[in-house]
């Protein structure tokens, strides 16, 4: 067990060099605490971005298990812990047909139960009671028709019946309601969308219902107006590409 110890410790750490040396120890020593009892008196106080420690502390157990069955499988499941400790990174959106280098930071959605990187220079994301609002980081002028997207899970009600309660909603708010569609992209699940008018403050709104993996779903709602389609629309689909469900 000492030397699995000590390998799962070399891997982890080995494979988070996109993570600064301080959260790495942090990340092991709460690792360590968790999963072999250990009483490590050189745990530090977690600093603030360092909050996604319960994945790695979950997917450490399951790492344990695949080193003791076949390494290729363990590689690939050290790739998606590296991937998950990526506190920063750039991505590559289409913003009004020009491609836009954007920098985009880690954030933990409400009770830890998914992930999302947002443009921090842009948006900002708020912990509701509720659900979780990334918004504009500066607030729009009263001009502006509400740009946002909403992120809230529903326990227990499943995605087919979310969808069907979501028509007759937005049927009663947008002029304009598109058929439901099944989507791959952004997400995997159901997309509904819906406009009122023509003009450039035309509000906008596009749904996604997504499978929460355990019998009920996250309904992600976007809003925006006509004219910022091809910017906040855009950044938005972007942005919700990167949203990852912790199970």
């Amino acid at each position: 067990m000492d030397q699995l110890d000590d390998r799962l410790k070399k891997e982890i750490l080995d494979h988070t060099e996109e993570t600064p040396s301080i959260l790495k120890n942090d990340i092991w020593n709460h690792i360590d605490q968790e999963l072999f009892h250990t009483k490590s008196r050189r745990a530090k106080k977690v600093k603030k971005k360092s909050k996604v420690i319960p994945i790695v502390i979950a997917a450490a157990a399951g790492l344990m298990i695949l080193f003791s069955t076949q390494t290729e499988t363990g590689s690939a499941f050290i790739k998606q812990i590296k991937d998950l400790f990526v506190l920063e990174k750039e991505i590559t959106q289409s913003i009004e047909g020009n491609e836009e280098e954007t920098n985009v930071n880690l954030q933990e959605g409400k009770d830890s139960e998914y992930i999302i990187y947002i443009d921090e220079e842009r948006y900002k994301l708020l912990n509701g009671v509720e659900s979780d609002i990334i918004t504009t980081k500066e607030p729009l002028e009263e001009r502006y028709p509400e740009v946002s997207m909403e992120i809230k899970q529903f326990k227990n009600v499943t995605p087919e019946d979310m969808v069907s309660t979501l028509e007759t909603e937005l049927a009663s708010e947008y002029t304009k309601v598109t058929a439901t569609e099944t989507v791959t992209e952004p997400v995997n699940g159901y997309k509904l969308h819906g406009i009122s008018g023509s003009e450039w403050d035309s509000p906008v709104t596009n749904v996604y219902v997504v499978d929460n993996l355990n019998g009920g779903s996250f309904v992600i709602t976007e809003k925006y107006f006509l004219e910022a389609a091809e910017g906040h629309g855009a950044r938005f689909y972007a942005m919700l590409k990167e949203f990852e469900i912790i199970e």
